[in-house]
This record gives structure tokens, C-alpha cells and sequence, in this order.
């Protein structure tokens, strides 16, 4: 595959399609439907910053990646990351005016925040996850921003587990780590079933959907379940997001639904981590 489809990991976009129509309450309209198409941008900007904040570790712990194999050079992933956030910025300025562009320059900066200074810090699952709390609130409309923290939240609570487990990939984790995701799993599903039946019926399926994998890494936290349950996770967003957008119509989330089973069959070829 093309090495700068490997660097921004194309196919996982399709994780964050979602977030703005949870936002959205399961309603975008007009213009406001390019707002999906910001996160993205926003989310390859990430990855391929990632990558050049990760290069002297990845040639040691990821060779195969784009910039330690020397496939793209990081000057070349400096300029993708600097371009797609201006891209993302765009979008977002085009489909909501000022108000979702000042979400958006927020996300902008937390997003490069984290992968240039706090990801290997404390603050690290914390600032990711409120990436993924702005990107929830990029969708709320004028006056719904309230009405869309409930989903943010959630958004955000499983992201800071996902994240917090994730640094277990290459070493392994501790049971205690492990423990702790799963229990936030269970904890955002009982809050999400809380909004209404069909949330409810999308809530079961997110918890069985993560916390399978999650369940298989307290058994054995070594790398291999721990990247196992990353993945699980990161897929996870989209069941979460469907059940979040069930309280609008069932259309929009259906539609969200469907991006799970392109993520992971894209996945298989361009791994989400």
C-alpha cells in the first residue's frame, strides 16, 4: 500500500466519521454534513505527526513504518501533518462558520499538543482524550453544545482507557491498567444503555464488541492481547457512536454502524496503530 496511506493509517478514519453525527444528535444538514470530513483531516494529521514525534523510538520498537523504513521522509510527514490540519481547519470553517472553527482550531491543538509534548507524559491519555471529546462536540449545531456533552463524554471516557491501555502494545501492560479499561467499557455502556432502548440495544453490542479483547488482556496482558485490545478499541468507537446517535433517527445511526465492517476489513492492511 501506498506509504502515505500507511502513514496517516487511512482506513482508520473510518473510526471517526461518527463522532460529529453523535455530536449532532444523529442530525447534520447542509453544509454542516462536510464536518465529518474535517475530522478526518484533522485524525491523518494526527497519525502522520505521530510518526514524526515517534521516529527515533519507531526505528528501535517499528521498523516497518513509513519514516524508519525510509519510505517518507519526515520532513515529508511534517508537511502531510501541516496540510491536513489546514485542510481539517478549512472544512470545518466552510461547514459551520466561526463557532465550528474555533472547535476545530481546539481540536487542531490538543491533536498537536499531544503527539508533540504530552504523549509520553501522564497528561498523555488525558489530552487524547479530549481530542475526542472536541471532535464529539465539532457536530453539536448553534445552541446544542450542551445538549452534545452527554456523548463527548462518553466518547471521551473510552478513548482515555484505550489509550491509557495502548501504551502496553510493545512491552505489555499491568493487570491493573487492564482492569481499569474494562471497567470504564462497562461503566460508558451502562451510561450510554441510560439514554433510551435503542441506545441501549447499541451500548450492549459496544461493550460485548470491547470488552471481549479487553477481557483477553487482563487474562494475559502481555504485547500481543494488549495490541489486540487496542484495536478492539479503537474499532469500538463505532458501535459507541451508533449508540450515541440512536436518540436521533435510526437512519443516521445505521449508517454509522456500517462504517465497522469496512474499518476492520481495511484494517487488516493498514493496521489502526
Amino acid at each position: 500500500m501506498n506509504p502515505y496511506l500507511r502513514l496517516v493509517r487511512a482506513p482508520a478514519a473510518l473510526t471517526v466519521l461518527g463522532d460529529a453525527v453523535a455530536g449532532a444528535g444523529g442530525v447534520l444538514r447542509g453544509r454542516r454534513l462536510l464536518l465529518p470530513l474535517s475530522s478526518v483531516a484533522l485524525y491523518w494529521a494526527g497519525m502522520a505527526l505521530n510518526d514524526w514525534s515517534d521516529r527515533a523510538v519507531d526505528a528501535v520498537e517499528r521498523p516497518e513504518r513509513p519514516i524508519p523504513s525510509g519510505d517518507v521522509s519526515p520532513g515529508a510527514a511534517l508537511a502531510v501533518a501541516g496540510g491536513l490540519t489546514g485542510v481539517g481547519l478549512g472544512l470545518a470553517a466552510y461547514a459551520g462558520g466561526r463557532r465550528s472553527l474555533a472547535t476545530a482550531g481546539a481540536l487542531a491543538g490538543a491533536v498537536w499538543a499531544y503527539d508533540a509534548v504530552l504523549k509520553n507524559t501522564v497528561l498523555g491519555p488525558v489530552a487524547m482524550a479530549a481530542c475526542r471529546g472536541l471532535d464529539v462536540l465539532l457536530g453539536a449545531g448553534p445552541g446544542a453544545r450542551r445538549a452534545a456533552l452527554p456523548a463527548a463524554g462518553a466518547l471521551a471516557a473510552h478513548t482515555l482507557g484505550v489509550t491509557a491501555l495502548s501504551r502496553g502494545e510493545v512491552h505489555g501492560t499491568s493487570p491493573s491498567v487492564a482492569r481499569a479499561a474494562l471497567v470504564g467499557t462497562c461503566a460508558t455502556a451502562v451510561a450510554v444503555a441510560a439514554r433510551g432502548p435503542r441506545s441501549a440495544v447499541g451500548a450492549l453490542g459496544y461493550a460485548a464488541f470491547v470488552g471481549r479483547a479487553q477481557l483477553a488482556a487482563l487474562e494475559d496482558p502481555s504485547a500481543g492481547r494488549v495490541r489486540a485490545a487496542t484495536v478492539a478499541g479503537i474499532h469500538g468507537m463505532v458501535p459507541l457512536q451508533a449508540a450515541l446517535a440512536a436518540r436521533g433517527p435510526l437512519r443516521s445511526a445505521l449508517a454509522v454502524a456500517c462504517a465497522l465492517p469496512l474499518a476492520r476489513r481495511f484494517g487488516r492492511k493498514v493496521g489502526p496503530t
